[in-house]
């Protein structure tokens, strides 16, 4: 009986390639086989321009939150450190032009205000001539006399009016001596427009002369009555040395309660009628002084 002492090694594929890659193939004739494949390697121009590319924000499309891919972690923070400091630059020229353009924006606001007020003193220099812009100071216009007398009585009448400026009130007076008026007529003229002027007190006698809706008075409480209805939290008259007048006050106004014979000095208090007389009510709107309260001597 005959026995075989072959021993055999099994060698896979993968193996065999490893072991033939040293050796050189070679034709059916025996001879070498020349690899003719041309290799193509990148000039230093191409790897100059592969890099620009590389790091230019422009030339990179949008990887959101991922890795920016084909470049190293160094040149990835660089070109997203490029990106916010563009965003940056951007942000702050979009802003600067918006100021820019409020500014601008106020500017002609300013422009066509100060043009419609022209055009609007122009209208109103039709009706009267002295509310013309280009016009000049009417006591430029007067003789030496004349703003003589002018600035004595505006004088006088600044101390017996408050609220009102000397140079005020000389500038009424000339308008009106140079509109024909002699110099007394011109003093009462001004007087009496002054007094019934918005925002300044009325006197209670020239109240039915006022075409205004709100007006201000200044008197002592004459006498109080019980009010006719729920709502009205007091009612009486109210006299200055000029008049008298009814005063309502409604208790939605929550104004202060007054008492007689206390002067008061009431600001936007609504006109209306009662039995064919001008009265006068306190509202929301309105405020009540009392210049008396908290003297000296009454503590």
């Amino acid at each position: 009986m005959s026995s075989n002492n072959a021993s055999g090694k099994i060698v896979s594929v993968d193996e065999q390639a490893f072991e033939n890659a040293d050796e050189q193939a070679v034709d059916e004739d025996g001879f070498p086989v020349v690899d003719e494949t041309p290799e193509f390697e990148a000039t230093v121009e191409q790897e100059t321009q592969a890099k620009v590319d590389a790091n230019h924000p422009d030339g990179i499309a949008d990887t959101s939150n991922e890795r920016i891919h084909g470049v190293t972690l160094e040149q990835e923070e660089r070109i997203r450190a490029r990106d916010a400091e563009l965003e940056h630059i951007r942000a702050q020229a979009e802003l600067g032009t918006q100021d820019d353009r409020e500014q601008r924006t106020r500017v002609v606001a300013a422009q066509e205000s100060k043009q419609r007020r022209q055009e609007f003193q122009k209208r109103a220099a039709s009706v009267d001539p002295w509310a013309d812009p280009e016009r000049n100071d009417p006591r430029t216009e007067l003789s030496q006399d004349e703003l003589a007398t002018v600035n004595t009585e505006a004088d006088r009448l600044a101390t017996r009016m408050d609220g009102w400026s000397r140079a005020a009130i000389s500038r009424r007076l000339a308008e009106a001596v140079l509109d024909g008026t002699d110099t007394t007529s011109a003093v009462v003229r001004v007087f009496e427009a002054l007094q019934t002027a918005p925002g300044h007190v009325v006197p209670i006698g020239k109240l039915d002369e006022v075409n205004r809706k709100e007006v201000s008075i200044a008197g002592r409480v004459k006498t109080l009555w019980s009010p006719s209805h729920p709502s009205i939290a007091q009612v009486g008259l109210i006299a200055d040395e000029t008049g008298q007048t009814r005063v309502t006050i409604w208790k939605a106004s929550e104004a202060p309660w007054i008492a007689e014979g206390e002067h008061v000095r009431i600001h936007g208090a609504a006109r209306n009628w009662y039995e064919g007389r001008v009265s006068l009510a306190v509202t929301g709107w309105s405020t009540i002084h009392f210049p008396e309260r908290g003297r000296w001597w009454e503590a």
